[in-house]
């Protein structure tokens, strides 16, 4: 049987991390659960499930997941990141159990559930996403949103899929992505004016890569906050999304409208601090959306100068 390690960060996860464990408890070798100072019994229950559980700050999920990675380094046999509300089908999960290809990493499809029901529609899902890869051939790059899996080596696909199934309030996920908002304006500023690493052991390929590319390349040179609207048009007429149900066209309208507008507000909120106060980005971050990216020593320090 093949060694695989599955990792899984958590921060009061309570409502998903048993159905999580029990996706993947089948073929895993161990399951790591890696967590931020839950408070609702997450640790508890992951360690009921036959998990062993690690404590580690919070800064984001990239520096995280690779945290994880530094505690198995050497370890024969692959890894396997899985998100806490996501839960492996039986059918790829069998796959897996059957035999992984001899490569460096391997792609699943990964769909979407919101408010309990599929997305089907917009071209959204189902996505490619490299969730398997040998230990030690991976790691996450050093992206503040919108991170993946880089490998080196060959990869391969399997035609199973993850589901991502949050079953937590719309309020809950309103607030999540207003963060994710202001982590995706540090990275946008970030692409501008270099003041963060951005070193990964590879380069995203297929369709991932072509996805970024676009992002980066073409949407990000549209019109601040008129792309929003374009994004939302493409996706909820061209692509179908409106032929969705009820709570996915809600999906469609928040997710790809309302929150790519608010990441252009915040956006053009930080670029204006900047020009009235002659901040620089780091600093400007810190004071506009609170993320703070370097010691406060030297955040001190860089403001003296």
């Amino acid at each position: 049987m093949t060694d695989i390690t599955v990792i899984i960060l958590t921060k009061d996860e309570a409502l998903h991390i048993d159905r999580a464990i029990a996706s993947v408890i089948g073929f895993a070798s161990r399951v790591i659960v890696v967590d931020s100072g839950s408070t609702d019994g997450t640790v508890a229950r992951a360690w009921a499930a036959g998990a062993q559980v690690l404590h580690h700050d919070w800064v984001n999920h990239a520096s995280q997941f690779n945290w994880a990675l530094d505690q198995i380094a050497g370890d024969k046999g692959w890894v396997m990141r899985l998100d806490a509300d996501e839960v492996v089908t039986p059918d790829l999960a069998a796959q897996i159990s059957a035999g992984l290809p001899d490569v460096a990493g391997i792609y699943v499809a990964r769909r979407m559930h919101f408010m309990g029901h599929p997305v089907r529609f917009g071209g959204v899902f189902p996505v490619r996403v490299l969730r398997l890869f040998r230990n030690g051939a991976g790691r996450c790059e050093d992206r503040w949103m919108d991170e993946h899996i880089i490998v080196a080596g060959r990869t391969a696909t399997l035609p199973g899929l993850i589901i991502d199934d949050n079953r937590r309030p719309l309020d809950w996920w309103i607030a999540k992505h207003n963060a994710y908002a202001s982590r995706e304006v540090v990275d946008i500023l970030n692409q501008r004016y270099g003041f963060l690493p951005r070193n990964s052991i590879g380069r995203m390929r297929g369709r991932p890569g072509l996805k970024r590319w676009i992002k980066e390349q073409l949407y990000q040179r549209l019109p601040n906050g008129a792309r929003a609207g374009l994004y939302f048009l493409y996706r909820f007429m061209l692509r179908g999304g409106f032929r969705d149900g009820k709570q996915a066209r809600a999906f469609h309208v928040l997710q790809g409208f309302w929150y790519r507008y608010l990441v252009d507000a915040k956006l053009a909120e930080l670029e204006q601090h900047m020009r009235r106060t002659n901040a620089d980005p780091v600093i400007a971050i810190r004071s506009v959306l609170g993320i703070n990216l370097v010691p406060p020593l030297l955040l001190t320090n860089k403001a003296a100068e």
